[in-house]
């Protein structure tokens, strides 16, 4: 309901503004701007460059913005201050960027282009030390995917039963590792007090190092399914899409081989057959509903210009899909009350390993 309310609220501000411009009938209302630079990923990526598009989509199929994005030619940098130089000139002076490849560059921008907004998705603009400095028109926005990686463990377990799992990460930084940690409270929860049997070991706990690799996911995941592992989850980028590949092949053949997708509902990259997809669920960070969120938050002259904001379970800014074809309806019913529990501060999740596997 409050999320309706902001909007109608945008929606009369871009009406006004037109009327005021003597535009209306016959003409178009002016519309807001909006620019997005990718990370290394394409715009369908099925992670953070699809996940923040669809949120700028969202703003713009109710008329609310025009958009655009822009790939750079590289990942350094300069490529990203290039871009982010080029929408400016172009009028598109409220910019999203996607993934902490984009700390520095925005730390720039944000000073360079000082009558611009920048949204920085899972990252917080410094100089290079590391030491946050978000501009008064810098909003910087991260999630807890510790929470959203339990979800899907308690999900896994409940669904499997029985068996063993591994984590297959990208590069090990903060947001992949709370992926990791997260999941193996959800499946150490699941067990204690869920009646299953699901176990993940410390030799296939595995970060590749990249999230580019997919030839190596792949092989990664071949290994683990190999060795009798019924789920492997993913928290990796294109790595994650090669161990997708991989267990698409082996469901082919008839063997049991999942895949818990992250960051958006992966279920499509998993289809093999029909309708029929390897991706048992997804450990979501609701990407979109940021990128949508502080575009409205603009149009409403409400931008949260210098402030840090966490997207979690109090928020709805994490779970699981809404629909999970692979899992059964009494799981995603007992996952619902785990939620619910989440977000009442009834389970906390650790965000640090503890005497977690790493």
């Amino acid at each position: 309901m409050k999320r309706a309310i902001t909007v109608l609220f945008a929606l009369c501000l871009v009406a006004s503004f037109a009327f005021a411009n003597g535009e209306g009938e016959g003409g178009d209302a002016p519309k807001m701007k909006v620019g997005m630079v990718t990370d290394a990923g394409t715009i369908d990526d099925k992670s953070f460059n699809q996940g923040t598009w669809e949120g700028i989509l969202e703003a713009a199929g109710q008329g609310l913005i025009m958009e655009k994005y822009l790939k750079p030619a590289g990942t350094t940098e300069a490529d990203y201050i290039k871009e982010i130089g080029n929408l400016y000139d172009a009028g598109y002076k409220f910019i999203v960027t996607p993934g902490f490849k984009f700390e520095t560059a925005i730390f720039a921008a944000q000073d360079k282009y000082d009558d611009a907004k920048f949204v920085l998705i899972d990252g917080y603009p410094h100089a290079g030390d590391w030491a946050p400095v978000v501009g008064a028109n810098t909003v910087s926005i991260f999630f807890a995917e510790h929470e959203s990686g339990f979800l899907a463990g308690v999900a896994a377990a409940l669904q499997l039963e029985n068996g063993e799992v591994g984590f297959i990460g990208g590069m090990e930084i903060p947001a992949v590792q709370k992926f990791n940690w997260g999941f193996q409270q959800g499946l150490a929860y699941a067990n204690a007090n869920m009646g299953t049997n699901v176990a993940i070991n410390a030799e296939n706990v595995i970060y590749q190092g990249t999230f580019s690799d997919v030839a190596a996911g792949q092989q990664l995941a071949a290994a683990m399914f190999d060795k009798g592992l019924s789920a492997v989850f993913c928290a990796a980028g294109g790595v994650g899409v090669g161990a997708i590949n991989e267990a698409k092949a082996r469901a082919k053949n008839g063997e049991e081989a999942w895949v818990i997708g992250v960051d958006v509902d992966q279920y499509s990259e998993g289809i093999y057959e029909g309708e029929k997809s390897v991706v048992m669920t997804s450990a979501m960070k609701y990407i979109n509903v940021a990128a949508y969120d502080m575009i409205v938050k603009e149009l409403a002259g409400a931008f949260p210009g210098g402030e840090t904001i966490m997207f979690d379970a109090t928020n709805d800014g994490v779970g699981i899909p809404p629909v999970n074809p692979n899992l059964s309806d009494d799981v995603q019913a007992k996952v619902k009350d785990v939620f619910a529990k989440l977000k009442a501060g009834e389970i906390v999740v650790a965000a640090e390993q503890g005497d977690l596997i790493k």
